[in-house]
């Protein structure tokens, strides 16, 4: 049997109204990849903040080698060789990356005046970016990246410490297909050397590519354990959900109407050179694919009415409407579910009822008073709705996990009239079952006359979800599929700028209703 590193025994953590963990066992070997699974809210990252040191545990021990803590701090996980890269990004945007790596360790220069030694720092840093494949520098500014980019560092963060278990929360949510798979060739190197990894992913193909072994936790419990010729996606959804998952797609009660929302000649400030040509129907779910940086989030930005449009006509309902703000949008029953809805999405200081009804909140106030009544009565309605675990709409958004927060989001939109709805990233860092919840909202919206468009780099989700995909490339959409022409190769075509080479592709004219 490998060699034991560290164990969790009888691990309990209790909040006002909620166990977030009840008598949790874990256990870790010495070089080994643990998949920890589970649906939002089954309490994976508190266990992990436990191991942290960043909340103390109502109950239980923790085991490092031979020393026995009935809670950890920060800094003696870390003396103790656990590192953790967080699912929510922790940088300082006006420090450069190398900077941000060795925040509160800094490396200083000798003699009497001591002062922070830069050089050092990006000399340090530098291999471990390339390590990665990394294309930016220890000297580039933290608010100057993506945010892939900024998930790198948050890596590279945990790799400079000489550490023993590296708990990793999501850390591909935000990445792309090749920083992915680099990603996952160093979680093999590290292995390799020694090193262990926790390793929690919603993705489980990522899991079934690189765990060793997997725990699974569902209400704050420990549900099941699979070994590595035990590993499959039935069995890791059987256990996270307590059922079988049924397919993705589910097909409309009806076919699409007429009217929705039609994008002709659309210019935007990111791609000023390219028209944009898009119609999305009532009753459709369109998917929108295309590699990272094609203009997806640019194009729904523009609608939304936060980025200025430069040129083209959007109709709704095949009537003109003009958009040069947010509230314009709001007005024609524009809506979007952006992708960083910490950043974008929520006030995370503000309760859950403050935050449904914000972008309506006119509606709810007299005189310039908010009726109090009636806002906690909407947001009692989405709450239930949406099926939101939380003891308390008065419970501040931040104190939500990240399937939380996004019903949150959701629900602000839906307590209002939405005509049209872009879901940038819908389901990014999101269970299998909120998943599941979140593509039956679609549906329904669809349903109910709603026209859907769905930013996804999932391609599993994109062929699974949509009645249609149209496929963007530098800026403009290179075709638009049918779902009898779906597939991961025609999609790939499209979304690198070549034609497919069958002559079934519907042109994005004949798709215009």
């Amino acid at each position: 049997m490998a060699e034991t590193l560290l164990e969790l025994s009888g691990i309990s953590k209790t909040y006002p109204g909620i166990r977030a963990l009840d008598d949790v066992s874990l256990r870790v070997c010495r070089g080994e990849v643990l998949g920890l699974i589970g649906e939002n809210g089954a309490g994976k990252s508190t266990l992990m903040r436990v191991l942290a040191g960043v909340v103390a545990p109502s109950e239980g021990v923790i085991r490092i080698g031979d020393s026995t803590h009935a809670r950890m701090t920060v800094s003696g996980a870390m003396q103790a060789g656990i590192a953790f890269v967080h699912q929510e990004l922790n940088l300082f945007e006006n420090l450069d990356v190398a900077a941000n790596v060795f925040i509160g360790r800094e490396k200083l220069t000798g003699g009497a005046l001591k002062l922070v030694d830069n050089a050092e720092m990006r000399a340090c840093v530098m291999p471990l970016l390339e390590r990665l494949g990394a294309d930016f520098t220890p000297s580039s500014l933290v608010d100057d990246l993506s945010i892939a980019e900024r998930q790198m560092v948050e890596i590279v963060k945990a790799l400079s410490i000489d550490a023993r278990v590296i708990i990793m929360d999501e850390p591909t949510s935000s990445l792309t297909i090749s920083e992915t798979e680099r990603l996952l060739d160093v979680i093999a190197d590290l292995k390799a050397h020694g090193i262990s990894v926790i390793y929690i992913s919603h993705r489980l193909g990522e899991i079934m590519t690189c765990a060793d072994r997997v725990v699974v936790l569902r209400d704050g419990r420990t549900v099941g354990e699979l070994a590595r010729d035990e590993l499959s996606h039935a069995a890791m959804i059987r256990l996270m959900i307590g059922r079988d998952l049924k397919a993705l797609y589910t097909p409309p009660k009806r076919s699409p109407q007429p009217g929705g929302c039609d994008i002709a000649g659309l210019v935007t400030s990111a791609f000023p050179d390219r028209l944009v040509d898009l119609s999305v129907r009532r009753g459709e779910i369109l998917g929108l694919a295309g590699l990272v940086g094609a203009g997806r989030t640019s194009l729904a930005r523009a609608v939304f009415g936060i980025d200025p449009l430069l040129g083209g006509e959007i109709r709704i309902d095949n009537t003109p409407v003009g958009i040069a703000s947010p509230r314009d949008a709001i007005r024609q029953g524009i809506y979007l579910v952006p992708e960083d809805r910490k950043k974008s999405g929520l006030v995370l200081e503000l309760p859950i009822r403050e935050n449904v009804t914000l972008a309506s909140l006119l509606d709810y106030a007299r005189m310039w008073l908010v009726n109090g009544a009636a806002e906690r009565n909407v947001a009692k309605d989405q709450a239930r709705s949406l099926s939101m675990k939380a003891p308390s709409i008065d419970m501040e958004a931040v104190t939500l996990s990240g399937g939380n927060q996004q019903k949150v989001v959701l629900g602000k939109w839906l307590s209002m009239q939405p005509r049209v709805m872009f879901f940038d990233e819908p389901t990014r860092g999101i269970d299998v079952g909120a998943k599941s919840e979140i593509y039956a909202l679609m549906r329904g919206l669809a349903d109910e006359g709603v026209a859907i468009v769905m930013i996804s780099s999932d391609m599993e989700e994109v062929i699974g979800v949509s009645d249609r995909v149209a496929v963007m490339h530098e800026g403009s959409v290179s075709g638009v599929l049918k779902r009898e022409q779906f597939s991961e190769y025609n999609v790939l075509r499209l979304a690198v700028g070549q034609e497919l080479e069958t002559q079934e592709l519907e042109t994005v004219e004949a798709a215009t209703p």
